[in-house]
């Protein structure tokens, strides 16, 4: 909500031409970024206190370019992460393609439905998981080289960073440990 505030009083900013009120606006963008620093210490600090009973965190938190939002938001709001397959885990957030058909009529696939907030989160997750993460990275490249459309190849990026979450979450392992295997069924899917 305060990255929506943000964005509306950014887009205020620039359209307003009177100074007085410019110099309002500016005082309540400050405001807002100060109140989002105090939210993402807090949320950083609730995950350390969660760390030491709930062993997922640590396990989600080891991959590159999976920050404190994409922990919290999937510890809260995906409990099911790590308990059921592949092709479920992504349906259930929204990130596996599903046939459009009707009569006659044969749709493209597209990615619909599942968990909007997850998967918003999850989309920033993969975008930074394109330059910081290098299973992601030569998977996204791997795509785009392919032919692929971007947007495709990110949600794409998505449905693979939440496949491999899930794996690690149901074995309980970090990312160093699985870098490897992890790499192999990367390049093969």
């Amino acid at each position: 909500q305060l990255l929506q505030l943000l964005s509306q009083e950014g887009n205020r900013a620039r359209q307003c031409v009177d100074a007085h009120t410019k110099k309002f606006i500016e005082e309540m963008l400050k405001s807002i970024k100060n109140q989002l620093k105090v939210v993402d210490s807090e949320i950083e600090k609730c995950l350390n206190q969660q760390a030491k009973s709930n062993p997922k965190i640590d396990v989600i938190r080891s991959v590159p370019g999976v920050g404190p939002v994409l922990t919290a938001t999937l510890i809260a709001e995906l409990p099911e992460l790590g308990a059921l397959s592949r092709s479920k885990i992504a349906k259930l957030v929204g990130v596996a393609p599903m046939i459009k058909q009707s009569g006659k009529s044969d749709g493209r696939r597209r990615a619909r439905g599942g968990r909007g907030n997850v998967r918003r989160v999850l989309y920033m997750a993969a975008l930074v998981g394109t330059q910081k993460n290098p299973v992601i990275h030569r998977y996204y490249i791997k795509l785009i080289t392919g032919g692929k459309p971007k947007k495709l190849a990110l949600v794409a990026c998505m449905r693979k960073l939440l496949t491999i979450l899930n794996d690690m979450v149901r074995r309980e392992t970090h990312w160093d440990q699985k870098q490897k295997s992890v790499a192999d069924s990367a390049v093969a899917s």
